[in-house]
């Protein structure tokens, strides 16, 4: 079964759920396993000895278990449960029933785009956290493929990172401020650089950093300088004030690219800088970009959606070694863009 969350692919090398021997009874029971697993505090004895007393309790039949718990030798499997820092009051504090849900991954910035959209305009949702390896019952029936981010609204499933933005949009325009402009025709623009975002910046950051090897420094600069000459494409249209694309205000824009630029450090971490020149010809241009920066950095619902750096190393090594097995970073190895 194969699992996308816009870009953030994973795969489950099985779910008992969907076999012939899972009655109504079982899966329902692997749904509240699931759900007791991805919103635990932490991994440690407490809780391991918590499930295993659920799944004794239970009588959830021990094959099953290890068909379950084998998911884990998938490669890219060794998340961290749950997001953290600030990130983490915003889940705690989303997680009443409501109407809206938002099925996500606490880690996947495509999922961030949507999660940064709710919190600007104070929208009420549930968040669900979603471990791609363990996808509960009630987001298969929303979206067969697992996807996340997926939103349910009025029990319909919607998905999609980009589309889910604009529909939060149109779909609760009396909720915080406007994130596209009236004007059909700066409407239309701000759609054109939100795809240039997702078909040719996204991929280039992708390329950059799943460069490898990193003796060859040839090959290593010149990733580095087509992800650059992207950022600049994007800058130079910029509002010439802003300190937003469009100008003072947040758009929408802005929020769909924002979970990468907080994800700028992984160059300095795994590829030795991201190294915007300074001076020369485009100093302009570039203190634009670092002012944009700054305030997409500060900006609260970005920074109630991120968690703390640390937890995304696991994550961001397999990339900066090549060593991913998501569908994006496929994709990447291969030369194509997002999938």
């Amino acid at each position: 079964m194969q699992s996308v969350c816009g870009g953030c692919h994973a795969y489950d090398h099985g779910d008992v759920r969907k076999t012939v021997n899972a009655t109504p009874r079982l899966r329902h029971l692997y749904d509240l396993y699931d759900i007791a697993i991805i919103n635990a505090p932490s991994l440690d004895n407490d809780n391991l000895n918590a499930k295993t007393s659920f799944t004794n309790h239970a009588k959830i039949p021990n094959h099953h278990l290890v068909s379950r718990m084998s998911t884990k030798a998938h490669p890219d499997a060794d998340l961290f449960p749950h997001a953290t820092g600030l990130a983490q009051k915003t889940v705690e504090d989303h997680q009443a029933e409501q109407p809206l849900k938002l099925y996500a991954g606490w880690f996947c910035p495509f999922v961030g785009r949507a999660w940064t959209v709710l919190q600007e305009k104070n929208i009420p949702y549930q968040y669900i956290e979603v471990n791609p390896y363990h996808k509960p019952e009630s987001l298969l029936k929303l979206n067969p493929r697992g996807l996340v981010p997926t939103l349910e609204y009025d029990n319909k499933p919607l998905y999609e990172s980009t589309v889910i933005c604009e529909f939060l949009e149109e779909a609760y325009p009396d909720h915080g401020p406007k994130l596209l402009p009236e004007d059909p025709y700066e409407r239309a623009r701000t759609r054109i650089w939100t795809d240039y975002c997702t078909s040719r910046l996204i991929p280039a950051f992708h390329r950059f950093l799943q460069y490898q090897p990193m003796s060859d420094t040839k090959g290593l600069e010149e990733a580095r300088q087509e992800f650059l000459s992207h950022l600049k494409e994007f800058t130079k249209e910029m509002d010439s004030e802003g300190p937003y694309f469009s100008g003072k205000n947040i758009g929408l824009i802005d929020l769909v690219v924002a979970p990468w630029a907080v994800r700028l450090w992984v160059f300095d971490h795994y590829k030795n800088g991201l190294n915007i020149p300074e001076g020369g010809e485009d100093s302009a241009v570039w203190s634009r970009f670092n002012k944009w920066l700054k305030a997409v950095e500060e900006r609260p619902s970005v920074r109630e959606t991120t968690s703390e750096t640390e937890k995304y190393y696991s994550i961001y090594q397999k990339y900066a070694d090549d060593e991913a097995q998501s569908e994006l970073a496929k994709a990447t190895r291969k030369g194509r863009g997002v999938p």
